[in-house]
């Protein structure tokens, strides 16, 4: 290994550092883990329930579990790598991502996998941001944009790979948890290992208690952006919930279809689309793919129930595709869109406000709809899921309209 010496020694860093673009491919490597796993347990939830013998709403708990911890973690520890240095945080989220995969590993309950999903959700929150900020500024000066992609193209292509490579494990052979859970492991060692041999692109500064003080607010300029954007990110997200946390379950309850591979494929979907989105549609107006990606909302949901009623795994996949597409397009143009709007030192409130809605849609819906299924069964469950965020969507069609009219 090619090692090179520190120039910088002012947040605890190591004697030797790794050259920058070794340091860059190895933090991506280290950031896609967090999200492997992630995506890793979406078909592997249904082989937790097929074990234990689980009740159908303890799958949905299992999944949305994962945006609580993410989301208070996020909140707390987001801003914390500013202040302390990245290579602190990152260590920290990684050595509670490694925990989070031996309970996955050796799991003997459902109380087990709840826990390592809390877990992975802190895991990730924590660390997105260090993760996030450090490849950008490990990126050549040339080619900042490099660092974003990366942390972009790790996050939802880490999701769709985690889902499918899982559920193609667990369709050839029967010791697929402990493959994929022992690479995982291995992974996060070798994402630490990069984290603490990386040039330290973080500096000491004071207020690291003050800002883990969670700011939430909506500034009154931002207000109308942010209430007519905000229906269609929790759609969108609610979309992703299903790609998730249901479709699955759903491969053999709703189709009948015994194949965990297709269980990994129908959580591929989306997330792999949503990769590619995100990418094509950087070059975008805001605006413009917000509206793409709210119609594509409104599609999408509407051939996932079109493929339920219809009894078509291939229909419900197309509608996630397409879903896929409003997921890419509108939670980054919602950003695009609300972060200019607000002065610097309030950017980071509305930032969460708006991973509050989020991740709030991701988990909340998803327990809602495993305790309708005792009441009025699996198939009129998420046809009413999938019709809310047809709702959510049009309200935001309709308020984005009016602030055209308004322009």
């Amino acid at each position: 290994m090619s090692l090179q010496h520190s120039p910088l020694k002012n947040v605890g860093a190591p004697r030797w550092v790794l050259p920058n673009g070794m340091a860059l491919g190895g933090m991506a490597i280290a950031f896609m883990s967090l999200y492997l796993g992630a995506g890793a347990l979406t078909p592997m939830l249904v082989d937790y329930k097929e074990r234990f013998h689980f009740a159908p709403e303890m799958l949905n708990v299992a999944f949305a579990v994962y945006a609580a911890g993410f989301l208070v973690a996020a909140l707390v520890f987001g801003s914390l790598s500013d202040y302390l240095g990245r290579r602190p945080v990152l260590i920290g989220g990684l050595i509670v991502q490694l925990a989070s995969n031996l309970l996955f590993l050796y799991a003997a309950d459902v109380s087990w996998v709840i826990a390592g999903r809390i877990i992975q959700g802190i895991a990730s929150g924590a660390a997105t941001a260090a993760f996030t900020a450090a490849m950008v500024e490990l990126a050549p000066e040339k080619y900042k944009r490099l660092g974003a992609v990366l942390g972009s193209v790790s996050l939802t292509g880490g999701l769709a790979l985690g889902s499918l490579l899982t559920g193609l494990a667990l369709e050839v052979t029967p010791a697929a948890r402990s493959i994929v859970f022992i690479i995982l492991i291995l992974l996060t060692v070798l994402g630490g290992l990069v984290a603490i041999f990386s040039r330290e692109t973080g500096n000491l500064c004071p207020g690291a208690l003050r800002s883990m003080l969670p700011r939430v607010s909506v500034p009154s300029n931002a207000r109308a952006e942010f209430l007519s954007a905000a229906p269609a990110v929790a759609a969108v997200w609610m979309l992703a919930g299903l790609s998730g946390g249901l479709a699955p379950n759903m491969v053999r309850s709703v189709f009948g279809i015994e194949s965990p591979f297709w269980g990994g494929f129908a959580g591929f979907v989306a997330p792999a689309v949503s990769t590619i989105v995100g990418l094509a549609f950087a070059k975008y107006a805001a605006r413009q793919a917000m509206m793409i990606g709210i119609y594509a909302g409104i599609i999408g949901a509407a051939a996932i129930i079109g493929g339920v009623f219809a009894g078509s795994l291939v229909l419900m996949l197309v509608g996630q595709g397409i879903a896929g597409i409003g997921f890419g397009a509108c939670f980054s143009a919602a950003l695009q869109i609300l972060i200019p709007v607000v002065l610097p030192h309030q950017r980071a409130g509305i930032i969460a406000a708006v991973y509050i809605v989020a991740y709030g849609a991701f988990g909340l819906p998803v327990v809602i709809e495993g305790q309708l299924v005792a009441l009025i069964g699996e198939i009129p469950s998420v046809v009413c899921y999938t019709l809310l965020t047809v709702v959510l969507t049009l309200i935001s069609l309709i308020a984005q309209m009016r602030l055209r009219q308004r322009a």
